[in-house]
């Protein structure tokens, strides 16, 4: 009998890179592509490789307290999405409370190895937060001391590429957001059945060929029910629902083209109501009246509280904009706190987050607040203006990406 030519396979990728003819890295552990699609990597003549693959070490041989070392995989997802290895097309539903997730792992800081409390937190609402849920209404229903603001072609353009890069962050599940802090993902709060990690897990599983429509149909199903259980979150969930439902819409829209009609319209009036629900809950930190520091619980929930907040104002200008609506300056948020600088943010301990927060204390003795963005007021002397301007240019020195495409945004349309 005739030998072959060749004893060994002389096939260089792996099994899924060689069928779809794609460039095969060969990585250690499984290759980039099959990684990032979390799919089996199969060499030839070799066993299936389990992506397990981690983030490098620094090169410094210590971990940084905001290295990207430790991985979150949800235990406990509704998926409906399709398997990659199933010969079946039609989803298939996932119950079981050992389900295993779809997504790939989510890197986060190390913060995720420290025991966060976010129960019987100290936090006030400063704001009448059912003037947001009223939102929806302004195109139609003239309210007193409203002020319309037209965003430049540009600036419009500028807001949804952002937003854009949001939604294509969640799905690609990399990093997070800027307007969900790390911490959110990690203690002992955290569990299958939140709907922030239902949520990211749902759409890092995105990829499938094919997938889009049952993904939308699962990504409104998970809507309606954050909108059913809305009354059933603590704070620290219901912070993580209002984040999912727009990040939904975000993934909606700009991934997966669904165009404003009654159903986003809708989606966006229940979203507005999940805002007023977690403003009603605290907006800031019963310490801050007084001038001190507040826990470090209480400053990550509110701070991304409000980013949040403000995310869901710029989408609903997009959508005003696509169905040529006026839009509205949010006065609604007067008083409210500018986003926070890039170092209280990115803080990767609690020591070192109290450390910045106390130079804060005595750098800003009134913090900046996101009104001081707005146009100048028709009343305000050549003194005072002086006096903004300094302040929001000290403010300027320490944002991260968010603050510097939120500053964009106001200074080109109102000229701070």
């Amino acid at each position: 009998m005739e030998r072959p030519r060749y004893a060994v396979s002389r096939q260089r990728s792996c099994q899924e890179c060689s069928i779809t003819k794609a460039k095969c890295d060969r990585q250690p552990g499984g290759c980039t592509r099959c990684w990032e699609r979390n799919i089996r990597c199969v060499y030839p003549k070799a066993t299936i490789v389990k992506n397990e693959r981690t983030a490098p070490a620094n090169s410094g041989g210590t971990e940084s307290p905001t290295s990207a070392s430790t991985m979150l995989k949800p235990s406990n997802m509704r998926t409906v999405l399709p398997s990659r290895h199933s010969s079946s097309s039609s989803p298939v539903s996932f119950h079981s409370q050992q389900t295993a997730s779809l997504c790939p792992p989510l890197l986060l800081p190390s913060t995720a190895k420290m025991d966060t409390n976010f129960s019987a937190l100290k936090l006030s609402c400063p704001i009448n937060a059912d003037d947001i849920t009223a939102r929806w209404m302004n195109p139609y229903i003239p309210v007193p001391g409203q002020a319309v603001k037209s965003y430049p072609p540009a600036v419009t353009a500028l807001i949804s590429r952002n937003l854009e890069s949001y939604a294509a962050i969640s799905v690609r599940g990399r990093h997070l957001v800027p307007f969900i802090h790390p911490a959110q993902l990690s203690g002992l709060h955290v569990h299958g059945d939140s709907p922030l990690v239902v949520c990211l897990g749902l759409l890092q599983s995105w990829g499938v060929p094919g997938s889009e429509n049952a993904l939308s149909r699962v990504i409104w199903d998970e809507m309606r029910t954050i909108c059913d259980k809305r009354n059933e979150y603590e704070a620290i969930d219901l912070l993580g629902a209002f984040q999912a439902f727009l990040l939904y819409m975000l993934v909606l829209f700009f991934r997966l083209g669904q165009t404003p009609d009654n159903q986003l319209r809708q989606a966006m009036m229940d979203l507005q109501a999940l805002a007023t629900l977690a403003a009603k809950k605290g907006l800031t930190c019963i310490a801050d009246n007084d001038h001190s520091s507040p826990l470090w619980e209480e400053w990550i929930v509110t701070e991304a509280k409000r980013r949040t907040l403000y995310v869901m104002y710029l989408f609903d200008s997009v959508l005003s904009s696509q169905e040529n609506l006026p839009t509205f300056l949010g006065t609604e948020l007067q008083g409210l706190p500018a986003p926070a600088g890039k170092y209280l943010w990115q803080a990767g301990t609690r020591a070192e987050w109290k450390h910045l927060y106390n130079v804060h204390l005595v750098e800003w003795p009134e913090r900046l607040t996101i009104d001081e963005l707005w146009p100048i007021p028709a009343d305000m002397d050549a003194a005072e203006e002086m006096e903004r301007r300094k302040r929001v240019n000290h403010w300027l020195e320490d944002v991260d990406e968010y603050g510097a495409m939120l500053y964009a945004v106001t200074s080109i349309t109102h000229g701070v």
